[in-house]
């Protein structure tokens, strides 16, 4: 298999490319992220998905061969209002506040540059996640553990925040940053097979 360089730090969009078998290397975009904007806020991961790919794209050499290149972004949007990554403690107890005995919904985007063809592929996926009543309590002590750092929604559902969840639909890969279907999908279609 070719190697697909990755637009993404997250160490979750890295777990499941190794657990695919899919061979990557990290770039990382150069994308101010707050400068974007949309109409629809459901339709800003997928903008944003493909500006780091093109970021990546513009920053290698330009010789330099590029066969594949994988951008994501996700989104935690309740009441066309975005949670994005809390700056502070504090922004994740509100946004937690927020979500909790609420459902909301997770937009996940996906953007792959396909260096032979210069086309940019794009799939996107969407869960509801429901959040359980939570105490002030329960939402402090989720918030001391850290694990909201650098989480869209201030939450991550393959940590502890998974006692809190009452409901999904929609795939865990998606919440988690990178839809296994959708990935499989756009990779077969552009020619890229990880069956072997």
């Amino acid at each position: 298999m070719e190697n697909i360089i990755l637009a993404s730090s997250s160490p979750r969009r890295q777990e499941i490319l190794k657990s695919l078998g899919i061979p990557f290397q990290v770039v990382l975009p150069n994308v101010d992220e707050s400068s974007y904007m949309a109409k629809n806020a459901a339709d800003l991961p997928e903008i944003l998905a493909k500006a780091k790919t093109q970021a990546v794209a513009r920053a290698m050499p330009p010789k330099q061969v590029i066969p594949w290149i994988l951008g994501a972004d996700t989104l935690v949007v309740m009441a066309n209002k975005i949670y994005g990554k809390p700056r502070d403690h504090e922004q994740a107890i509100e946004f937690l506040e927020a979500l909790q005995d609420r459902t909301h919904h997770v937009i996940t985007s996906l953007a792959l540059y396909n260096g032979r063809s210069r086309t940019t592929s794009v799939r996107t996926a969407c869960a509801k996640v429901t959040f359980a009543p939570m105490s002030r309590e329960e939402i402090e002590w989720y918030v001391d553990t850290g694990d909201w750092h650098g989480a869209a929604g201030g939450y991550r559902i393959q940590g502890m925040a998974s006692c809190f969840i009452s409901k999904i639909e929609g795939t865990n890969s998606c919440v988690v940053g990178l839809p296994i279907f959708e990935l499989y999908d756009m990779l077969k279609e552009q020619g890229y097979s990880i069956v072997s």
